[in-house]
């Protein structure tokens, strides 16, 4: 049984998939593909950064799918991978979005105009610079609760935002809360 799993947001750096770019015409198709629809260079932001720029919602999410997907198609026309044997799709948060796209659930170009609105949306809810999340490893998702009860006493109000897996778990809120935390 083999499956496919495909990264979520964070995992985004200037220059992914650069080297799959630069060695596969059909890479460099999707990414035309994806500056067309999204009707700006998302491309460039890709390969070339501004960092600053990529790190943002509204492009790291189209970013990381474009990438991707990018890869997937490479192993499956280039390298002939055959679909069939795969079982399962899945993705880390904003992976799951890759794996629908890959698993011919949803269509790349409607996942990608949806990704950059979420983006977007996202994004308007938290001003830049302003929010703040953090990884809290090794520690039982109820002592997590109990801390965050007990911080909501002093007003520092966290809440958690991911429950990743046992022993990883993300917190969020807003930068000074968090640094309290």
């Amino acid at each position: 049984m083999s499956a496919f799993l495909f990264p979520g947001q964070g995992s985004q750096i200037v220059g992914m998939g650069s080297e799959f770019y630069d060695s596969f015409n059909l890479v460099k198709k999707i990414f035309k593909q994806a500056d067309e629809k999204l009707n700006f260079p998302i491309s460039r932001m890709i390969l070339e950064g501004p960092e600053d720029q990529l790190q943002l919602t509204k492009n790291t999410q189209p970013a990381i799918l474009t990438v991707s997907y990018s890869i997937f198609k490479v192993l499956i026309e280039e390298f002939n991978y055959d679909i069939n044997a795969f079982k399962y799709f899945a993705g880390h948060s904003l992976g799951e979005y890759s794996a629908l796209v890959c698993s011919n659930a949803l269509d790349f170009n409607d996942a990608l105009y949806l990704l950059h609105e979420r983006g977007k949306a996202m994004q308007e809810a938290v001003p830049v610079g302003k929010g703040s999340m953090i990884a809290i490893l090794g520690t039982e998702i109820s002592k997590i609760n109990n801390l965050i009860e007990f911080k909501k006493k002093e007003k520092d109000i966290c809440e958690i935002a991911n429950d990743n897996a046992g022993g990883q778990v993300i917190v969020s809120e807003d930068k000074e809360s968090i640094k309290s935390f």
